[in-house]
């Protein structure tokens, strides 16, 4: 217990340390909230991928679906490296820089508000992110807490205030800078901790051969696939159909995620997205491909204690009981890893949600004349605000960890990764499409909650996304198109860009 408590406190302080070290980065609006678009590849790729993978993924996610689907989870992490890290950055990345910076955009709301030519685009993003990042923000603290009651037997809500103080503190006090340090530093305690838990794990099952050997005895469970030995140690599992839907919704889904696409924003310059899109690779197929490969072992620590009074499964207590038959040292490890995981997503999530708030909503609507120190302050504040507010819901959670995650990233990723991606490169979209996805993503994500006419929430997130992509291009043919020379100036700083690099390139050679 010392040694747990000992790594604890070096953590926190090591935090607040780095909050207070970055004051000097917050005093400007563009500081507090991006670094001063002037934050290296190294620290915004291990940013991207700290808020990516938390506690959602390798408590939530990891223990759900390496449960139900065995060693084929796997795939969900490669699907985050491949298509959520490497294609992101390849599709999103450089044209996200520079016509941000063009439009002088600070968030995605702002965004649509800049690149539509629509005050309503901008407000009602930034409702949409208000609303649909507090549950997930929830979610973060749910995890993270059971982990903590099997390492110290402390009560849930002490663990949720505790990680709420900490992380308020340091993104009070140091901005998106602070968040970047912090995250570049919890992402090497993260690559180290999740190496050593899957060899301590497996090899507490006799190693790795004798681990599958014992998985591929275990009889499937799936309707398809019922009694059938050998499916949880198969290629594709026992629910391929499913097991597709949950790759698209958490890879394809962090294309739409503002706290996603706003490390672009601040990245240094268009030579730093090359090697941030490297590194952040790397790094998603050691950590998500860990936490899901990890997860598909689940089935060897069936137990009673994962297992309600009426006999259905726990899905959130899968992990946390893997792991409690670790030696001290590494459950500490395995703590400190997790917390490091979730403080750095929960800081990006209330970080977000503050800033489109203020910058995109209060400013100008309901504030007048908000000076450059004014804005900083009201975003702190909200900052307390979002934190208090999603502790609250964490305290009484409407459902388990990966519904509440598969909600809101429905929701959000429904709503903007059609008109997001599509307005970067086609000068063809409207107005109107961008309203017809918003409907869309939230319409089938929240009426989905109440009339259940897609079995998963997980899938009717995919299905919210899907339909995004096929909308927007849908209404933008039927519907008036912007007025062209306001487009054109808009891309006119994408095309100079390709012209200076290819005239560039020829010098070179």
């Amino acid at each position: 217990m010392a040694i747990k408590l000992l790594m604890l406190v070096i953590f926190f302080a090591i935090m607040v340390s780095v909050g207070l070290y970055s004051r000097k980065h917050a005093t400007s609006v563009d500081g507090y909230v991006l670094g001063g678009r002037s934050v290296g590849p190294w620290l915004t790729a291990f940013a991207y991928g700290t808020s990516y993978f938390s506690a959602v993924v390798f408590v939530g996610y990891a223990g759900q679906f390496g449960w139900k689907y065995g060693l084929a989870s796997t795939w969900i992490g490669l699907g985050n490296a491949i298509i959520g890290s490497l294609l992101a950055w390849v599709v999103l990345g450089r044209r996200t820089k520079v016509m941000t910076q063009h439009l002088n955009s600070k968030t995605m709301p702002d965004f649509f508000g800049e690149r539509f030519n629509s005050k309503a685009l901008k407000i009602t993003a930034s409702a949409i992110v208000f609303i649909f990042l507090v549950p997930y923000t929830a979610s973060v603290y749910n995890g993270l807490s059971r982990l903590f009651g099997m390492a110290f037997n402390i009560p849930y809500t002490y663990c949720v205030i505790v990680m709420a103080v900490f992380t308020a503190v340091y993104v009070i006090l140091g901005g998106y800078m602070a968040t970047a340090i912090n995250d570049f530093i919890q992402g090497i305690i993260m690559l180290g901790g999740i190496v050593a838990v899957i060899a301590a794990v497996l090899s507490g099952q006799g190693g790795f051969i004798e681990a599958i050997r014992k998985m591929a005895e275990i009889p499937s469970d799936v309707p398809v696939t019922m009694g059938q030995p050998g499916a949880f140690t198969s290629f594709f599992g026992p629910d391929p159909i499913n097991l597709l839907g949950v790759v698209i919704l958490t890879s394809l889904g962090t294309w739409g995620l503002p706290q996603m696409v706003g490390k672009f924003y601040a990245i240094k310059d268009e030579k730093s997205i090359n090697t941030g899109t490297v590194i952040s690779t790397l790094f998603a197929i050691v950590i998500s491909g860990g936490c899901y490969f990890l997860g598909g072992f689940g089935r060897l620590f069936d137990n009673p204690s994962i297992h309600d009074e009426a006999g259905n499964m726990i899905y959130d207590g899968v992990i946390p009981y893997m792991l409690s038959t670790l030696p001290d040292i590494l459950i500490g490890i395995v703590v400190v890893l997790v917390l490091s995981a979730s403080m750095s997503t929960l800081a990006s999530l209330v970080l977000t949600s503050s800033s489109t708030l203020t910058l995109d909503f209060l400013k100008d609507n309901v504030i007048k004349d908000m000076s450059e120190k004014k804005q900083v302050r009201v975003m702190q504040v909200l900052v307390v605000f979002f934190i208090v507010l999603s502790v609250v819901i964490a305290m009484d959670p409407p459902t388990f960890i990966a519904q509440l995650m598969g909600i809101s990233w429905g929701a959000l990723a429904g709503a903007f990764l059609a008109p997001f991606m599509y307005g970067l490169y086609w000068k063809g979209v409207t107005r109107a499409a961008v309203w017809a996805s918003f409907i869309t993503g939230v319409g089938i994500t929240v009426s989905n909650m109440f009339l259940h006419y897609i079995a998963s929430p997980i899938n009717a997130g995919a299905v919210a996304m899907i339909a995004g992509l096929i909308v927007v291009p849908i209404v933008s043919w039927v519907t008036p198109k912007q007025n062209k020379e306001q487009v054109d100036a808009i891309f006119e700083c994408y095309e100079e860009k390709v012209v200076i690099t290819k005239k560039r390139s020829l010098e070179a050679n």
